[in-house]
């Protein structure tokens, strides 16, 4: 099992940047395949970024390819997600999550992820 807490989020202008960071608990995190995804009020969940448990493999939605960077310390058991070029349109709670995995296959399903952090607030402003 894992607890995932997020930090980083706030208010930003567009066109600015944020690190967002997910510290998780317990010592196998290096076994858990980690996502990110954002809601929007009075929209579902969406996928925004994973990366695979070695950090080899990373995907990204088409809404954040380019603008966003995904990535994590094993040995400080925590995942980043750094966004640049920040829209109005990015606007959301972001929420990390973690599913155990004994391969390097991500996935982008958010029904696919056990374990999930209580989200932080990112708000772009125009």
């Amino acid at each position: 099992q894992v607890q995932l807490v997020e930090s980083g989020g706030g208010l930003v202008q567009a066109g600015g940047s944020m690190r967002l960071s997910c510290a998780a608990s317990g010592r196998t995190f290096s076994s858990y395949n980690m996502g990110w995804f954002r809601q929007a009020p009075g929209k579902e969940r969406e996928f925004v970024a994973a990366i695979s448990r070695s950090g080899d493999s990373t995907d990204y939605a088409d809404s954040v390819k380019g603008r966003f960077t995904i990535s994590r310390t094993n040995a400080k058991n925590t995942v980043y997600l750094q966004a640049h070029s920040l829209e109005p349109e990015d606007t959301a709670v972001y929420y990390c999550a973690a599913i155990y995995s004994t391969n390097d296959y991500i996935v982008r399903s958010k029904y696919s992820y056990a374990y999930w952090g209580q989200g932080t607030q990112v708000t772009v402003s125009s």
